[in-house]
């Protein structure tokens, strides 16, 4: 029965608008152990759809525990992570890929006895919507020239590159990074910044652990601090420029 006042029309149209609106992925009060070790202390932030948010902080903050953590690969984890409007923290990770979530870790994970194309058509197609191979090997030109060299002949950039793409044709949507700037050649991380840009054109949603917030600060829409397994603020990518000074001393920069 339609609200009071309201047509189905209006109905169905302020139904998308709300739906639209509403956060892709939402953190509240995430907890997680290593073992006996409690690193993560009550995280909360959300991911709006076609967003690119940062994870802002210094080294042992907590930032890939909290990637770790939404993925489902702590052992020990609690609180809520709602994604696409389903509770997940009890789901194992293998559910949580199905969704259509996909992790990138800093180590890479590229199989050194496998060739670049084998690497990059090896995790399976979890849900419709992943780019067409052709599509990702325009973006990563690099790959394409290199598709049948071992994995381990590849630099670290290309290394990086390989492990985005193949997420890319998975089907997922919701992309969580961990570092993928780390250590890399300017050249190569301008490359990737350009990905991301490209891919939050494409409605994917993005969730960036960095330490370069230079570098974030070209990519993100706003930038989550944390600070001892806590979110301690919450920075628009508009007034950045306005809060550098606590970014600065957040960051011990």
């Amino acid at each position: 029965m339609p609200e009071r006042g309201l047509p189905e029309r209006g109905l169905a149209e302020a139904r998308a608008i709300r739906q639209a609106s509403a956060p892709v992925l939402a953190v509240s009060g995430l907890e997680a152990w290593y073992g006996e070790s409690h690193v993560l202390h009550g995280i909360s932030f959300d991911l709006r759809p076609g967003e690119v948010v940062t994870l802002l902080g210094r080294n042992g903050a907590g930032k890939t525990t909290t990637l770790r953590a939404i993925m489902g690969l702590l052992a020990k984890r609690q609180g809520s992570v709602i994604f696409d409007g389903a509770e997940t923290i009890a789901l194992p990770s293998r559910t949580i890929a199905r969704l259509g979530m996909g992790y990138v870790p800093e180590e890479r994970g590229i199989f050194a006895s496998l060739s670049v194309e084998e690497n990059f058509m090896l995790p399976p197609v979890v849900k419709p919507g992943g780019l067409a191979v052709e599509r990702i090997y325009d973006m990563f030109p690099n790959l394409r020239e290199r598709r049948k060299s071992q994995g381990t002949k590849l630099s670290g950039g290309e290394q990086q590159m390989l492990a985005i793409a193949r997420i890319l044709r998975t089907g997922a949507r919701t992309l969580l990074l961990d570092e993928p700037t780390e250590g890399l050649a300017p050249v190569i991380v301008q490359q990737i910044g350009r990905t991301i840009r490209e891919l939050k054109k494409d409605g994917f949603n993005i969730v960036l652990v960095e330490q370069n917030f230079h570098f974030a600060a070209t990519v993100a829409d706003r930038h989550f601090v944390v600070e001892q397994g806590k979110v301690v603020d919450m920075i628009p990518n508009a007034d950045l420029e306005a809060n550098k000074t606590k970014l600065h001393s957040y960051l011990g920069v």
